[in-house]
């Protein structure tokens, strides 16, 4: 998984408050419970030592989410009273978490964009039109791509078609390109395919042999969509459980190459710092759930990262702050480039819950 949607949060320097708020609008009287949210929100900030105008800027925040239906959250940072980067949820938090230090507390916010697959539905339905024979009926179309499970709390247009059911063969003709284009180009892992039995076999038979494989059937008609969640939801939640993305797993196969040659510098912390202090890991791997390491000491740059005092001494560093761990591996890893790739520790078991797949 690329953290590019974390690069805006370390354009300028901390310290950062961090919130994440449970702001769903499924229950009773939603925005009084959201108001006590963003009054606890303020709160917990001034006694962790934020000034005013950040807590003020970050708790006005908690709860804009306002147009989003269902249960979810939000993941809010601010820093020298600016509101930073505001991202909602598909999970609430269990309970509100607020943090104000050095480094913004994006751990939680990068597990929540786990496993990041991209993916194409598409729903055909028949309709009758002017009477109940086949020669009369329509075939709705409906296509939306996404990428799990981001899409359900941020989902992009759905592209809808409505044709006489005749004229299907040669639409699905034009349909199987573009998603087959999809596929080539990376912006699509799996083809989730809802509705009509023969309209998803005319699709199906037009699609080019290698794609077929990355079709995926599901149940169901489609057809509740609560406004602003994202299309077929409750079955992407059931395909995709416990999966990664393809790009992840080519990059897990070549961790596991990579340890069997490599052992002691592929996995645990004191290895995964060791990479991320030379500017080598290509990606951070992280069993989740996320274990609790020691803190980590920074210096003042990124890479400038060290289990021990003496250690960050060794780089010549003048810096000698200790912030928790996760905060400061994302932190170095997002500024060197590396990605975070989120396994099941069930899967693969990792030294101290983290690896680490080197560039070179």
């Amino acid at each position: 998984m690329r953290l590019n949607f974390l690069v805006p949060l370390y354009a300028g320097p901390g310290p950062y408050a961090s919130v994440y708020a449970d702001t769903s609008r499924d229950i009773p009287d939603p925005d009084k419970a959201i108001e006590v949210h963003r009054r606890h929100a303020r709160l917990d900030l001034i006694e962790l030592g934020a000034d005013p105008a950040t807590a003020d800027a970050l708790a006005d925040a908690v709860g804009t989410d306002a147009d989003l239906p269902g249960r979810h959250g939000q993941a809010l940072f601010a820093t020298h009273g600016e509101l930073v980067l505001t991202e909602e949820l598909p999970q609430p938090p269990s309970t509100d978490r607020s943090s104000y230090a050095l480094l913004p507390d994006v751990m939680p916010l990068a597990l929540q964009h786990a496993p990041d697959i991209p993916y194409a539905a598409a729903v055909l339905t028949r309709a009758a039109s002017q009477g109940i024979d086949i020669a009369s009926q329509d075939l709705r179309v409906e296509l939306q791509t996404g990428r799990w499970p981001s899409s359900v709390v941020a989902p992009r247009s759905v592209f809808r078609r409505r044709m006489p059911i005749h004229q299907w063969p040669h639409e699905a003709e034009r349909l199987a390109g573009e998603l087959a284009h999809l596929i080539d180009y990376g912006h699509a892992d799996t083809l989730v395919l809802c509705g009509d039995d023969w309209a998803r076999g005319v699709l199906v038979n037009r699609l080019p042999a290698p794609v077929r494989h990355r079709v995926a059937t599901v149940a169901g008609n489609g057809q509740e969509v609560e406004p602003g969640r994202v299309m077929l939801e409750p079955q992407l939640a059931a395909l995709f459980h416990g999966r990664i993305s393809a790009h992840d797993r080519d990059r897990l196969e070549d961790f596991a190459a990579q340890r069997a040659r490599h052992h002691a510098g592929s996995e645990g912390l004191p290895a995964t710092v060791a990479a991320l202090q030379r500017g080598r890991a290509h990606a951070l791997l992280v069993n989740q759930p996320v274990e609790e390491w020691p803190p980590i000491r920074l210096g003042t740059a990124p890479d400038r990262i060290t289990l021990s005092a003496p250690d960050l001494q060794s780089f010549g560093a003048t810096g000698r702050h200790e912030q928790p761990a996760d905060a400061a591996l994302l932190h170095a890893a997002v500024t060197t480039g590396a990605e975070l790739i989120v396994v099941p520790r069930e899967e693969t078991p990792l030294e101290d819950g983290i690896g680490v797949l080197l560039r070179y």
